[in-house]
């Protein structure tokens, strides 16, 4: 299946792109050490091969915290992460359930899959399991639930092996515009999306999705 739902775009982030709300206790510490490493280099030969590896990790932090504008696809419904599609599935109530493994070179902002409101938000704790194990199943997730003209929808953020901790941007009782951002999750992880019945997924296993710009829904 060819993926219609965006136009080729330049891997490297445009000059100016903002850094994810929440990057903070990361991001900070790393430009931090990648400064006094520079300067450190310029007195000795130690400092600056301490000086290459340290830049290149803040360099990847800057990279995995980027947060880029999104224009959101035509549609009712559009990914909430960026991705490969893993999974699709029909749930007993008739839902269907779309699965995105995020890896750590994907953007970890999740954005809301249609316009509504935030009618619950829920954290549930858990263990650290890779996103694409069937154990992840008992990670540490938030669960969102989206009140819209379509139905009831539901977001999961799953955090994956590394992550410790995932960030939410809105609160309960909060309108949400289709794309906006509703939070992060830090270092690789999943994001379901579950379609209310009747709304088939225009999505396939294997197919890269991008939050906010990939149509999940069929007409």
């Amino acid at each position: 299946m060819t993926d219609h739902s965006h136009p080729a775009r330049s891997s490297t982030p445009p000059l100016g792109v903002r850094m994810a709300k929440g990057s903070a206790p990361w991001l900070v510490p790393a430009c931090a050490a990648a400064g006094a490493a520079l300067l450190a280099a310029r007195r000795s030969r130690a400092g600056k091969a301490i000086a290459v590896p340290t830049v290149g990790l803040a360099a990847g932090m800057a990279w995995f915290f980027r947060d880029p504008e999104r224009v959101p696809a035509d549609g009712r419904v559009v990914s909430s992460a960026d991705g490969v599609v893993q999974s699709i599935d029909t749930q007993a109530d008739g839902r269907t359930r779309i699965a995105v493994f995020m890896n750590p070179l994907n953007v970890h902002v999740n954005r809301a899959p249609t316009a509504g409101t935030v009618v619950r938000r829920e954290h549930r704790s858990g263990g650290f399991r890779p996103a694409f194990d069937k154990d992840s199943e008992r990670n540490e997730r938030v669960i969102w639930t989206f009140e819209t003209e379509i139905g009831e929808i539901t977001v999961v953020q799953i955090a994956g092996a590394m992550v410790r901790r995932i960030v939410p941007y809105l609160a309960e009782g909060q309108k949400a515009e289709k794309g906006q951002r509703i939070g992060l999750i830090r270092f690789g992880s999943r994001v379901d999306v579950y379609l209310p019945p009747g709304i088939a997924p225009a999505v396939e296993v294997g197919q890269k999705v991008r939050a906010g710009e990939t149509r999940l829904d069929r007409d």
